[in-house]
């Protein structure tokens, strides 16, 4: 069933803003951040009003109240994404803060001198950094699945890279770059078979697409919400439950214990004894009625309406000279993620000549400073959609691309 953009933008009071320059707002850096409908602030703001105490401590009614919806979060974030169970999900800071807990948790134990971590060389730094550190610490190698020339996956010597000295294979799902949506069947399975773990990088997937994480059957995936429609400072990390069970906590101090001891301390339950300290619980709150809205959207409904935006953007876009896209052309296999440069102009030049025309994207290398070198370019203009954004939004950014190439002088079409 599709959906009605122009209906669902209503709900975001921020689409209807003008910018200071009394342009329109056109928001195409999804990739980054969503936009927040208005159910999920007033929620937030709820709580803080009417609702803010303490969860998990308190017998008198707020705090039992905050605890009921912040559990009640993971509940519905476990059946969201048809996880193993709700123990098996932990609420964490965001994406980079999951792939750190694992990378310090389960990696510190089972990574030895000598193991392999196998990565992507398109990898967000955030699924690179905490790799590299604990390399450098436990004297392990870091091996790297590369790109074929339209950016999938070049598996042809899978067999080689993933061996059985591989402890940990951390695979991002969707590139935040090109938009490159991966099929990770033959690299879980190899996986399997070599006794590694596996870890998805969801922070891009998981908001543009249903995500069945019983039928993916990965160890770890990590996502944030505000990437789909939620609070900032929010992210979830699902891990099987076994492997949680196993593995010692991260941060210590408050609702991750059993019992303390001056010399000696035992440790709760799944999944408390991740979650230590207080945690953002306006954000989960908030990020529960992200879910609902979602799920009253429809996953499916928003991956084929951003498959529409970008055909329809792909298909002006390859007409003007000068433009070089970066991705695959397959449109099976590709979210809603245009990276693009344009010849002699510098993609600073580009976002800032786009920003005096509402035109909000992002530019510079993404996070992504080893897939930049792979390019062989400093950086990329990124337009990046979402289930809010129109045809409408595509021409102004089409037409603010033709103002820049304008500026510089140069031929606006072939």
């Amino acid at each position: 069933m599709s959906l009605d953009p122009y209906k669902l933008r209503l709900d975001f009071p921020i689409l209807s803003e003008t910018m200071p320059n009394g342009k329109p707002l056109v928001y195409l850096d999804n990739g980054a951040t969503s936009q927040k409908p208005l159910s999920v602030i007033q929620a937030t703001n709820d709580y803080y009003a009417k609702e803010n105490a303490n969860i998990h401590r308190g017998v008198y009614y707020l705090s039992q109240h905050a605890t009921e919806l912040f559990e009640r979060t993971r509940i519905k974030t476990s059946h969201f994404f048809q996880a193993q169970c709700a123990k098996a999900i932990i609420f964490t800071r965001g994406t980079t803060d999951a792939i750190n807990l694992v990378a310090q948790t389960y990696g510190r134990v089972n990574v030895c001198e000598g193991d392999e971590i196998v990565l992507s060389v398109q990898e967000h730094h955030s699924n690179l950094v905490p790799w590299q550190m604990l390399a450098q610490e436990k004297k392990a190698f870091l091996k790297f699945i590369p790109i074929l020339e339209d950016t999938t996956y070049d598996l042809s010597k899978l067999n080689e890279i993933i061996t059985k000295r591989t402890k940990i294979v951390a695979i991002s799902q969707m590139s935040n770059v090109t938009g490159t949506v991966h099929d990770l069947t033959k690299i879980i399975d190899r996986a399997r078979q070599v006794g590694a773990k596996v870890l998805v990088d969801g922070a891009q997937a998981a908001c543009h697409m249903p995500i069945h994480l019983v039928d993916l059957d990965v160890d770890f995936y990590a996502f944030s919400a505000h990437k789909m429609l939620g609070p900032t400072g929010v992210g979830v990390l699902f891990g099987k439950e076994e492997i949680l069970e196993a593995m010692p906590p991260w941060l210590g101090g408050g609702d991750m214990i059993e019992t303390v001891d001056l010399e000696s301390s035992t440790y709760a339950a799944l999944p408390a004894k991740l979650e230590a300290g207080t945690p953002n619980i306006a954000g989960v709150i908030g990020f529960s009625h992200a879910l609902d809205y979602l799920q009253n959207v429809g996953m499916q409904a928003i991956k084929d309406h951003e498959r529409m935006l970008t055909e329809y953007a792909l298909e002006k876009m390859v007409r003007i000279g000068g433009l070089s896209i970066y991705g695959t052309e397959d449109l099976d296999k590709r979210g809603g993620v245009i990276s693009f440069t344009l010849d002699g102009i510098h993609p600073h030049d580009v976002g800032s000549i786009l920003d005096e025309e509402g035109v909000a994207i992002r530019v510079g290398h993404h996070c992504c400073q080893p897939l930049m070198k792979h390019f062989q370019i400093p950086g990329t203009c990124r337009a990046s959609f979402y289930f809010y954004n129109t045809k409408e939004d595509v021409d102004v950014l089409l037409h603010s691309i033709e103002k820049v190439k304008s500026i510089f002088g140069r031929v606006v079409r072939k």
